[in-house]
């Protein structure tokens, strides 16, 4: 079992920088691939990042030059580095863990972009 927490969403403006943290309550050396997923109102879960643990990140188009993953295996956590900033950020922010063929997830972290 891996449980995942998020933390550093609030409210900023266009423009601004926020940094998710996703701290999980196990090592992450061993996790192969740890994410971001995001999920507006109404609409369906989109992929934003991932970093696997052989140094691979991959990006989702909409946020590729703004955002930045990277992982701190010391301390067992997963950021995501989010500057410039838009309005169409705003979601919720799920961390997500894949270990073998299982995956697991946090609760989310609200980011709101005013305009």
């Amino acid at each position: 079992q891996v449980q995942l927490v998020e933390s550093g969403g609030g409210l900023v403006q266009a423009g601004g920088s926020l940094r998710l943290s996703c701290t999980a309550s196990t090592s992450i050396a061993s996790i192969n691939f740890m994410g971001w997923y995001r999920q507006a109102p109404g609409k369906q879960r989109e992929f934003v990042a991932s970093a696997a643990n052989y140094g691979t990140t991959n990006y989702a188009d909409s946020v590729k030059g703004r955002f930045t993953i990277s992982r701190d295996n010391a301390k067992n956590t997963l950021y995501l580095q989010m500057n410039s900033l838009k309005p169409e950020d705003t979601a919720v922010y799920l961390c997500y863990a894949t270990l073998g063929i299982r995956n697991y997830w946090g609760q989310g972290t609200q980011v709101t972009v005013s305009s």
